[in-house]
């Protein structure tokens, strides 16, 4: 029998049915599964050119009610199964599903069997052709004896279909992101989904799962919380199921717009569902049926809020805000920290900042350019690097509204981060303690044993603080040649090998450092002047006197005669440091007594010399820690006691060296 289509407002052509083969075979399955079918199987065989000779998709689902065609399959457009259903489908066809394979066959037949009102099974076909879609045609109808209900889709005569449409892994993983959730919610009433038998793989896109178990007005409710490893239909809901396990409603969550990929899914389980139904106007009821206007109910739907926010945050701190830092890292987002402890701290301190915000509002990091990605950071470092740290709070709630939750959440992680750069500055401070006496212990006891280069200089290179925090490291025991390569570079940020046209370009000053940062001309206030330091360390046992005054000029003179070192807009200090001073040095002392600068022995323009003792550093260092030193209450004799040596050999002084530079001093 043919039967014309009731078609309503629009033309089929003309309805947007999808060109997509997949979308077209997942309208399929959906049809399949709103008509209760627990297993549904893609079946396709292949001919000796692997093209797709035949398609089937078969459901064991409720069939098609001949006698309720023309409201169902009949009517496009307006499909009553649409309307009455649980409306499982992502996006809802109203009966546009059917002639999804005009795009890709030229006819579709499907055999279909239902239970009649007498409980006897019917079956009958339905065939729609591509050519003539305006109508549909019946036939074979008769009662069979054997056999259950449902319904088998054939597809003849497949348009440029071959073997790589299903063999191809984006097919299958299609069918898992967009079948995945509802599996799994009914996976314990064995629902399936299978092609030529094999069932979709959907559990490999569970990148977490989690249940959990809340009581409330005595109903019992179990939570199982899922978070998709890619995205899964359309939106995010919570899926609300009787005690059977139905799907009785569900709701969109309130993480739909988030910025951050977090695919979730919230199914919840309770015999309060039994007697529940969610309406458009949920006023309270009189007959005992509970709606959306309950208090259980509310009090659920904040728990769920809850939920969710506590997981969506620990997914940002452990994977999307970890991405981020990632993605800054690689692309020069963050500022540079010089590789040394102090310096790795504060860049702790910073990333634990940036992830903080990212979790409060994720959308302040996202759709920025690489360079206001890059002042958005710098501010932020800035000020973290002073006392108003906490301004951050103000200034992030004036860009984005922050709950009372969030900033306490955050004044909490500014809080601790300052708190843990206390601890670690008075362990710094101790430890920088226990250097300066491991540095007693080397240069004074151990002395016949100490070599500048394996002894002295190793163990200064870490603690080049001595000297002056606000140094850079450039050299330690290298070439001039290659300390002018790292003097630039630390300088200018300029990365290449330089060329000193100078028989002295080999000498290896032991400790080459400069400061980046300006200093205040002192002939010229209105000029500032780079500060440079290098540091000669002598042998212990060695005096120093002329001949290593004669070696630091010779320093002086290559640097001087260095066209790229020689600027008079950069100032130069040299200093020599041993056990002692002869009588040369401190006549050298007197000569330059005038100049106010204690331990110089030379000035000649922007260059001076300095000879120091051991002794005079290590009183420098106490001076300047004088103040701390007595607040913190530190025990110097403990310190002593500790690190007392029991051995007067070459052994001793070794293992001092190597417990210096464990020391974290910066």
């Amino acid at each position: 029998m043919i039967i014309p289509l009731s078609v309503k407002n629009q033309s089929i052509d003309s309805s947007g049915i999808t060109n997509d083969y997949r979308d077209a075979i997942s309208e399929y399955i959906w049809n399949g599964f709103e008509a209760h079918a627990r297993n549904i199987n893609i079946d396709y065989t292949l001919n000796e050119a692997y093209g797709v000779k035949e398609l089937i998709i078969t459901d064991n689902g409720d069939g098609i009610n001949y006698d309720e065609l023309g409201e169902t399959f009949g009517a496009f457009l307006a499909s009553k199964k649409n309307l009455l259903s649980l409306k499982m489908k992502s996006k809802a066809n109203k009966g546009k599903g059917r002639f999804s394979f005009i795009n890709f066959c030229s006819k579709a037949i499907w055999k279909t069997r239902y239970k009649a009102e007498d409980d006897s099974i019917l079956q009958y076909e339905i065939t729609i052709s591509a050519g003539d879609k305006d109508h549909y045609e019946t036939d074979n109808k008769q009662k069979i004896t054997s056999g259950t209900t449902g319904t088998d889709v054939f597809f003849h005569d497949l348009k440029d279909f071959s073997a790589g449409h299903f063999y191809a892994p984006s097919f299958s993983e299609f069918l898992a992101q967009e079948f995945g959730w509802f599996l799994y919610l009914n996976k314990e009433k064995g629902y399936t989904l299978t092609m030529n038998g094999n069932a979709i793989d959907y559990e490999y896109l569970i990148a977490e799962s989690e249940t959990i178990n809340e009581t409330i007005s005595d109903y019992d409710f179990e939570i199982s919380y899922i978070r998709w490893e890619k995205n899964i239909g359309d939106k995010f809901y919570y899926y609300y199921l009787k005690s059977d396990k139905f799907e009785l409603g569900k709701e969109l969550t309130s993480f739909n717009n988030n910025a951050i990929n977090f695919f979730h899914s919230l199914y919840i389980v309770s015999p309060y569902f039994d007697n529940f139904i969610f309406e458009e106007k949920p006023y309270p009821r009189l007959d005992g049926v509970k709606n959306q206007s309950d208090e259980t109910y509310k009090i659920l739907k904040k728990r769920l809020l809850t939920l969710l926010r506590e997981r969506e945050k620990r997914f940002v701190k452990e994977d999307a805000a970890n991405k981020l830092i990632a993605d800054y890292d690689r692309n020069g987002i963050l500022p540079v920290f010089r590789d040394n402890k102090y310096e790795k701290e504060r860049k702790q301190d910073l990333l634990n900042v940036i992830k903080e915000i990212y979790c409060i509002q994720p959308k302040i990091f996202k759709g920025l350019k690489r360079e206001q990605s890059q002042t958005c950071v710098g501010f932020l470092n800035l000020l973290l690097d002073t006392d108003e740290r906490e301004n951050i709070l103000s200034i992030l709630n004036s860009i984005v509204s922050i709950s009372t939750e969030e900033r306490v959440q955050l004044a909490q992680t500014l809080r601790t981060t300052s708190l843990s750069r206390i601890l670690r500055t008075i362990k710094m401070i101790k430890n920088r303690c226990e250097v300066v006496e491991q540095l007693r212990n080397l240069v004074f006891d151990l002395k016949k044993f100490s070599t500048e280069r394996e002894h002295i200089q190793l163990a200064i290179e870490d603690n080049y603080w001595l000297f002056g925090e606000q140094f850079h490291l450039v050299s330690a025991d290298e070439t001039f040649e290659k300390a002018l390569s790292n003097y630039l570079y630390v300088l200018d940020g300029e990365e290449k090998k330089e060329q000193i046209n100078s028989p002295e370009h080999n000498r290896r000053p032991d400790i080459f450092m400069c400061r980046k940062h300006k200093v205040a001309d002192t002939t010229d206030f209105s000029n500032m002047l780079e500060e440079n330091v290098i540091v000669e360390l002598k042998r212990p046992t060695v005096t120093i006197g002329k001949k290593q005054f004669r070696q630091i000029e010779d320093y002086l003179d290559l640097i001087k005669g260095e066209e790229r070192f020689n600027s008079q807009m950069r100032s130069w200090k040299f200093f020599v440091v041993s056990n002692k001073v002869d009588d040369f040095i401190k006549d050298q002392y007197k000569a330059f007594q005038d100049k106010n600068k204690r331990f110089l022995v030379h000035i000649k323009e922007q260059f001076e010399i300095y000879a120091m003792t051991w002794d005079d550093i290590f009183q420098l260092f106490e001076i300047k820690h004088n103040f701390l030193l007595d607040k913190l209450d530190f025990d110097k004799k403990t310190i002593e006691e500790e690190i007392k040596i029991y051995a007067n050999n070459r052994v001793a002084a070794d293992r001092i060296v190597d417990n210096v530079r464990k020391l974290e001093t910066w």
